[in-house]
Formats: C-alpha cells, sequence, structure tokens
C-alpha cells in the first residue's frame, strides 16, 4: 500500500520540536482520540523507547506494539509498528524541517511494510482513513507544542 504523509507548520526550531516528539508518553497527547490505553516500557526517549496502545480506526480495534528505531536529532524519528498478530507492520517517521521564515514543518508518514489481506483490498479506504487519523493528529500536536513551550500562540501564528 503507498505511503500516507501529514504535514504541519509550527512556530518552534526543529530542536524543540524533536526534544518534544522524542518522548514516547508525549505521543499520547496528541493521539488519544484514537490510540488509547498507553503502556511504557524501555527508555523514556530515544532509540528503544517502547508503548503498547488500543488502536481503534474504522470501527476495528487492534493492540499496536510502537518502538523508536531510529532518531536523528532534530530532523527525524522512526518508529516500528506491529499489530493484527504481526499481520500488520508499518514505519511511522517524523520528518522536521525548518521553515524558511523560522520555525518547522512536521510531516508524519505512515508506511505499511505488510498489511493483512482484506486491508489491501480496501487500500483507497484505509489510506482516507489513516490521512483524517493522522490529519488530527497533526493539529493536536501543533497544539501540545504550544502547551508544552509554554506559549500562548496557536499554531497559525508566526513564529515568535
Amino acid at each position: 500500500m503507498r505511503p500516507v504523509t501529514v504535514s504541519t507548520d509550527v512556530p518552534y526550531t526543529p530542536a524543540q520540536v524533536h526534544d518534544f516528539l522524542d518522548v514516547m508518553a508525549h505521543h499520547e497527547r496528541f493521539t488519544d482520540h484514537y490510540l488509547t490505553d498507553w503502556r511504557y516500557s524501555g527508555p523514556s526517549r530515544g532509540l528503544g523507547a517502547r508503548a503498547t496502545v488500543t488502536a481503534a480506526l474504522g470501527g476495528a480495534r487492534s493492540d499496536v506494539g510502537i518502538e523508536v528505531i531510529n532518531s536523528e536529532p532534530p530532523h527525524r524519528i522512526v518508529e516500528h509498528n506491529v499489530s493484527a498478530a504481526g499481520r500488520r507492520q508499518a514505519h511511522g517517521i517524523y520528518t522536521i524541517a525548518p521553515l524558511p521564515d523560522g520555525g518547522s514543518r512536521v510531516s508524519f508518514t505512515y508506511t505499511w511494510l505488510r498489511a493483512p489481506l482484506a486491508e489491501r483490498l480496501l487500500a483507497p479506504l484505509v489510506r482516507a482513513a489513516m490521512r483524517r487519523a493522522n490529519g488530527t493528529v497533526m493539529r493536536r500536536l501543533a497544539v501540545e507544542l504550544a502547551r508544552h513551550e509554554g506559549d500562548v500562540a496557536t499554531p497559525s501564528d508566526p513564529p515568535p
């Protein structure tokens, strides 16, 4: 299946964004609309940080194991996801790029490495559901970054 990418622009440096995303527990704050019951293991940040969550998307519920497998501060974090008893494997990749006038563009790409047959047959619907869910993730990430940085700016405000 083709990957799904969503993005948001935020008024923070790539280092600030990476520092926030590097902490696995922070992800619960902006994904809990469809990822719940977070259980953590391994280090709290960086390589080897892990979580097991319950994903509810498209009427289906599934436990998902998430592990950070690569981190290139301040520009990239790669997570490996396993669910559906190993029949679904994917990478979630955060890419953080500086914007010309300050701030950063944060992109999240979900790439299926393996998917159950039903998902492959319904690929356009599955991809649309992931795009909607992760679009919400990006909007909520911008809000949580503002809270974390103690900034009252909204994500659409220009950088300070």
